[in-house]
């Protein structure tokens, strides 16, 4: 595929804010922004939303030959030249992300075949998705919500669809169990209830695994972890963990702990069974992904692609993740448009598991997508 043209505007999200969409011989692509930033993150723009947009409008990427998805390392090469940038992703995770996206669809587009197949042409294995239901944190608004900032349901049934299926279902009777009344920017249900209160709810729902997002980033202040009815130091926080996942029987807990605290993801990770999520603490990065490894501290890990920007870099982190039997959870953000090809990466990365949501269009887009291309693949 030959790049004849690059195009690059901005449009809102589902929050309502600006992002990036580059259009590559006609074939778009847009990336989607986070709330909860982890300190590690690639930075989303090199300079503001505006100059990417301007250095993509008047970059001449014209003539260059792309036709697999290893050729990308020929667009990161040109944007280090023509940026004079040392290492791409300084142009910045969303710009990057959209380019390379849009590059590959253009490419995709040329020779026929779907997007994942220019990634991964001997994908075959679905994810599980992984249904964030119910939100508190820095997630949600109201005054009295819980401190976790996500709680999950998983799935156990036997194909894609169905799993989305029992997801919803499950979503829509949670409305009237939690006497919920508004919803989240990522869909989820708002409530005015306790951690516990929100995990006891889901309990009842049969043939679903439960699993939350802590989150303890946001809410560690001067050593401490700030809960609206208590403050616990680093030690009695695993403590509080361990109980936890023992009591409501989690699959997995993300973030458990705060960002910089490998050491006490290690011993949560040594005293239970069940999955230990790096996301804050890793970041979307292979620098933290690999000290988290030595470290011991995790066993699965969540990947935003925009939180790297480079396609490349993220597909490396899969490899790792593989290699040293890390769960991967491909993850949407909380600002996010209908882009759907987030559920091509996630196929073709071979994904164990797939974060987009539950409801409301921007991530019905990406289920559907997936929901699709399973339907394509078994016909």
């Amino acid at each position: 595929m030959l790049i004849k043209e690059v195009i690059a505007r901005k449009i809102p999200d589902s929050r309502g804010d600006l992002t990036i969409e580059v259009s590559v011989n006609g074939q778009s692509a847009s990336a989607p922004a986070g709330k909860s930033v982890g300190k590690y993150e690639t930075s989303s723009y090199y300079d503001s939303l505006d100059w990417n947009i301007k250095f993509l409008n008047d970059a001449n990427f014209y003539g260059m030959q792309i036709n697999n998805f290893n050729d990308l390392l020929l667009l990161e090469s040109a944007i280090k030249s023509k940026g004079k940038f040392e290492n791409p992703k300084k142009f910045g995770a969303n710009a990057l992300f959209a380019l390379e996206t849009a590059v590959l669809k253009s490419c995709a587009f040329s020779q026929k075949k779907q997007l994942w197949e220019i990634i991964n042409p001997k994908a075959k294995r679905f994810p599980i998705p992984l249904g964030n239901v119910v939100e508190g944190g820095l997630h949600a608004q109201n005054e009295l919500r819980p401190d976790f900032q996500e709680f999950w349901i998983i799935p156990q049934e036997k194909s894609f669809s169905k799993n989305v299926s029992l997801m919803r279902e499950i979503y829509n009777k949670l409305k009237k169990i939690l006497n919920a009344t508004s919803i989240t920017d990522e869909g989820a249900w708002q409530v005015s209830m306790s951690d516990e209160e929100v995990l006891g709810a889901l309990s009842q729902f049969k043939r679903i695994k439960l699993g939350a997002d802590i989150a303890a980033s946001s809410f560690y202040k001067n050593n401490h972890y700030l809960y609206k009815d208590k403050t616990l130091t680093s030690e009695f926080q695993i403590l509080y963990i361990n109980d936890l996942i023992k009591k409501y029987n989690l699959f997995c807990t993300e973030d458990p702990l705060q960002e910089e605290d490998f050491q006490g993801f290690a011993k949560i990770k040594r005293t239970n069974s069940t999955f230990i999520i790096g996301d804050d603490l890793t970041a979307t990065q292979p620098e933290r992904l690999i000290k988290a490894i030595k470290n011991k501290s995790i066993n699965a890990m969540i990947i935003k692609p925009n939180q790297n920007g480079s396609l490349l870099e993220v597909a490396k982190i899969f490899e790792i993740c593989k290699k040293n039997k890390i769960k991967t959870i491909l993850s949407h953000r909380s600002g996010e448009t209908l882009e759907n090809s987030l559920a091509d990466l996630a196929f073709a990365f071979e994904a164990d598991f797939f974060k987009a949501g539950v409801a409301t269009k921007w991530r019905e887009a990406k289920l559907n997508r997936m929901i699709q291309i399973e339907n394509e693949k078994n016909h």
